[in-house]
């Protein structure tokens, strides 16, 4: 690993920690000074960090995130963009946990690191004249979408006064950034959303950002962590809820039956109509299959409680949450199982498109939401944790539980490679549509509750004022009240009974 010192900008001093000698360096512009040393060292890890820090970085931490080379890791309290920034991005990114490992491409200049090979691929599309934490803001935000692990962990620094000189872009900075790497319309929003919710009129700011070029990052990223496609001695639960689905779920269990590495047990949790309770999986007895299976007839339906029952039945290391009318080829457990092993994932979502989709992710990625139906997780990280019955019959159980996931530390990464077909199976012949009690209120919630109740629990003030406008705007064009001011009226009125349906809905679940 090799440690470049900064101060005001400018290189103090370059260090090489498994030499422990200086290295010679002629370049006081920090983002040069990275891109020279990837060039030389680019099979090394390649550090920053400011001068203040020397002696204080955690340097077995530092290395512990690197088990993937396509690793970008910092730490900070302060987001140099400001909160602001949840104005223009929606994501989960964004609202960090500091207290564990989470992923982010919010970097910070007090301490970072990368591999040298992969900073140097970011050299063409960086302007090395901009301060050190624009650039590493930038390479991150490039990078994530495109295989680059980005991570913010507070144990890098055994300091507690982190961001003592850091200092926050200037709103013209903050403008250029999102000219620089989102579209033109964001751009706009921005600036609406500073009239509307804080007041102020950036018309100076605006202006000077439209000189600036998007940036495109092209290349892939990915580790070169080796994987083999073999059998290995892992073992690993199945949980599918299911209703009225026979047929969908026998091919779902005729295709565990083939798999190379055989689930330990399928733990089936058929949700039953309460006028005629009686099972429609009759073969689950009369056929043999090659693993238990754990069947559990209820009458209370809803995927929620129908995972949280089957959770109570997992025994092994691993745990697919699968869905009743997929369909896979006898290789996905044993493949995705060896990338979770080799890479060191607690957490995967695999891809799980219709037959007339076409999947467009190249490489791993951390991902944005989780697949309740499609993902695999380590059984020891989710011990304690459960669906939120809040979302029952909603929108947004599983992203919920994948922001559980990620306040413990456990990152999401997207698998593209292991496909899943979703065949998106009619609905069972016990289905009927499930009336929620704000649906018969004389005003509707907008929107949905369940949406409104994760934006409240996962998301920033900002992001929330921002889905807010959005939503404002997108909801004009469709509706028929074209007044301006009672279209406004008749908007705070469902958006405020959508906040006290979310916060029941919270209430009720606790």
């Amino acid at each position: 690993m090799l440690i470049l010192f900064h101060k005001n900008n400018k290189v103090v001093d370059v260090i090489d920690v498994e030499l422990g000698l200086k290295i010679n360096n002629s370049e006081n512009n920090p983002t040069k000074a990275l891109f020279n040393l990837s060039s030389t060292f680019s099979s090394r890890i390649i550090c920053w960090a400011h001068f203040s820090y020397k002696g204080s970085i955690n340097l077995e931490k530092l290395k512990s995130f690197f088990l993937n080379t396509n690793t970008m890791v910092s730490t900070g309290s302060i987001s140099y963009l400001s909160d602001s920034i949840g104005y223009v991005e929606d994501s989960l990114f964004i609202n960090v946990n500091k207290k564990v490992k989470y992923p982010t491409w919010l970097m910070h200049s007090n301490c970072g690191a990368i591999y040298g090979k992969h900073l140097l691929t970011f050299k063409p599309y960086i302007d090395v004249n901009q301060d050190l934490v624009y650039n590493l803001n930038s390479i991150a935000k490039l990078g994530i979408s495109n295989g680059l692990y980005c991570y913010a962990s507070s144990k890098i620094i055994e300091k507690n006064n982190l961001d003592a000189t850091f200092k926050i872009a200037s709103k013209a900075k903050l403008f250029q950034f999102v000219k620089e790497h989102y579209k033109v319309r964001w751009l706009f929003l921005l600036f609406l959303n500073f009239i509307i919710h804080e007041k102020k009129i950036l018309i100076i700011p605006l202006l000077k950002s439209l000189k600036y070029k998007r940036k495109y990052y092209k290349n892939l990223i990915a580790s070169d962590n080796k994987i083999d496609t073999i059998e290995i001695e892992k073992t690993i639960s199945v949980i599918i809820p299911t209703l009225g689905r026979a047929p969908y779920l026998y091919n779902v269990l005729k295709d565990l039956a083939l798999q190379t590495l055989k689930p330990t047990e399928v733990i089936i949790i058929e949700q039953g109509d309460k006028t005629f309770f009686k099972t429609e999986l009759d073969y689950l007895k009369i056929d043999n299959w090659p693993f238990k299976i754990v069947h559990k007839l209820i009458t209370k339906t809803g995927a929620c409680n129908a995972r949280n029952i089957g959770l109570n039945f997992v025994t092994s290391k691993y745990t697919f949450f699968a869905d009743d009318d997929i369909r896979f080829n006898k290789n996905m457990l044993s493949e995705a199982l060896s990338f979770m092993e080799v890479q060191g994932h607690d957490a995967i979502t695999l891809s799980c498109l219709k037959e007339s989709e076409i999947e467009t992710q190249k490489v791993p990625v951390q991902w944005k939401s989780f697949g309740s139906g499609c993902s695999i997780v380590k059984s020891n990280v989710i011990k304690d944790l459960k669906f939120n019955m809040a979302f029952e019959h909603g929108f947004g159980e599983d992203a919920d539980y994948g922001m559980q996931l990620r306040n413990k530390g456990v990152d999401v990464i997207y698998l593209p490679f292991v496909k899943l077909k979703h065949l998106k199976a009619p609905i069972g012949g016990f289905r009927t549509k499930h009336t929620h009690a704000w649906e018969i209120e004389k005003v509707l919630p907008k929107p949905s509750p369940t949406i409104m109740l994760y934006n409240l629990k996962y998301k920033t003030k900002e992001q929330v004022n921002s889905y807010k406008l959005t939503l404002f705007l997108k909801l004009y064009k469709r509706q028929s009240i074209k007044q301006p001011f009672k279209y406004y009226n008749m908007f705070k009125e469902r958006w405020a009974k959508s906040q006290t349906w979310a916060n029941k809905l919270e209430n009720k679940a606790i």
